[in-house]
């Protein structure tokens, strides 16, 4: 385990929510010179206060552990269906009206453009 890369990315999340290393050490409870020394990655942090960085940061722990997020079909889907349970059936017909518009954007979007014999570039029709 990379204790230097965690306290990094606690230490971009943190700037990221505009927090000072105080502020972020008095809401988990420990002290200034210990948030510092998770950030430099010159101690290991114990469990209890890894979760309460993340919690304090409103992540996931994993977004401290790995660079990219270490997600697949199945948890992505779970998280999903977490949000679309706490909505209410006018917010989820908006959601789908969303989620349908994004991925015909996606479609058109992100997919290499076609290039014909003469090297032309074709739009995909969809």
């Amino acid at each position: 385990m990379n204790y230097y890369e965690i306290g990094q990315r606690v230490r971009k999340f943190r700037k990221a929510y505009n927090l000072s290393q105080e502020q972020l050490a008095e809401k988990i409870g420990i002290s200034v010179t210990h948030m510092s020394h998770i950030e430099t990655g010159n101690t290991k942090l114990s469990l209890p206060v890894f979760v309460d960085i993340a919690r304090a940061l409103s992540i996931r722990t994993d977004d401290l552990l790995y660079d990219m997020p270490q997600m697949n079909k199945t948890v992505i889907s779970q998280e999903i269906s977490e949000i679309l349970n706490s909505c209410s059936m006018r917010d989820m017909y908006i959601l789908s009206d969303v989620i349908k518009a994004v991925k015909i954007s996606l479609d058109k979007y992100c997919e290499p453009p076609q290039i014909n014999l003469e090297g032309d570039r074709k739009e995909n029709k969809k």
